[in-house]
């Protein structure tokens, strides 16, 4: 699919930007009391919509920091330039480039890039995930008690940080352990390559999960909502996992 590939030459260079910035100084402001952007941010952005538009100008394209359409579009972008800001900025190195492909309203393709690791995820549906070209596959575990899982937290959780750890505390109460890695798309990579056995995470924007939802299902998992319906990246909240402990974190959740 023509699409794959531009996106991952999208992600190899927005990702060489990011690499560029890693460890050294530039310039941050806030969107918020806890959201960051970088001066990497903005430039690997630019560097990803500048190919993107180059070589697929008939593709809108939606991304974190400069936005875009929302309605329905038959070709689409979705772009998270820098996925873990704030690991970034604080030289962790658990970040990412993330590009999703949307046609005709189903998300077709997708590729997350880990710059520092030099970990390349692509999936195309109905033809698989892949890591550096190799296949990926969910992990095998059958029962909560013995899962590795991942969440997230939202950059507005000092308002209701009681809420916010609502869900945490009861995984953590039925699950072997728990890890925040700070990055949505890698979470979601991680769980289509086996590394976490399920991943939940609540107010997330689309570029959040566009590529990485895709990852989990090609590998072999599943991905919903968090009342069990079906997923698409404009939602919020998303449950994913390798699909063996999907309605046993469903039931946690309700």
């Amino acid at each position: 699919m023509r699409a794959l590939s531009v996106a991952v030459e999208a992600a190899l260079a927005g990702g060489a930007v990011l690499e560029s910035y890693y460890g050294g100084t530039f310039e941050i402001s806030f969107k918020g009391e806890l959201d960051l952007v970088t001066q990497a941010d903005l430039e690997s952005e630019a560097t990803v919509l500048s190919i993107l538009s180059a070589r697929m100008p008939d593709a809108s394209i939606l991304a974190e920091e400069s936005g875009g359409p929302t309605g329905d579009a038959p070709k689409r972008f979705v772009v998270d330039p820098l996925d873990g800001t704030t690991n970034f900025a604080h030289a962790n190195p658990m970040f990412a480039v993330s590009i999703g492909y949307e046609e005709d309203g189903e998300v077709r393709a997708g590729v997350v890039y880990d710059p520092v690791h030099k970990e390349l995820f692509t999936a195309e549906s109905g033809r698989g995930a892949f890591l550096n070209g190799e296949k990926l596959d969910v992990s095998a575990t059958l029962q909560i008690k013995h899962a590795l899982l991942t969440t997230g937290f939202p950059y507005d959780l000092k308002d209701d940080l009681e809420g916010t750890m609502r869900l945490f505390k009861k995984f953590m109460g039925t699950a072997r352990a728990i890890r925040r890695g700070g990055s949505a798309a890698l979470d979601l990579c991680y769980v289509a390559a086996g590394r976490f056995d399920g991943f939940w995470e609540e107010k997330l924007g689309p570029w959040d999960t566009a590529a990485g939802a895709l990852f989990v299902q090609e590998a072999g998992g599943q991905v919903t909502g968090m009342t069990g319906g079906p997923f698409h990246y404009s939602q919020k909240t998303i449950v994913a996992s390798n699909g063996r402990l999907h309605d046993q974190m469903l039931e946690i959740l309700s």
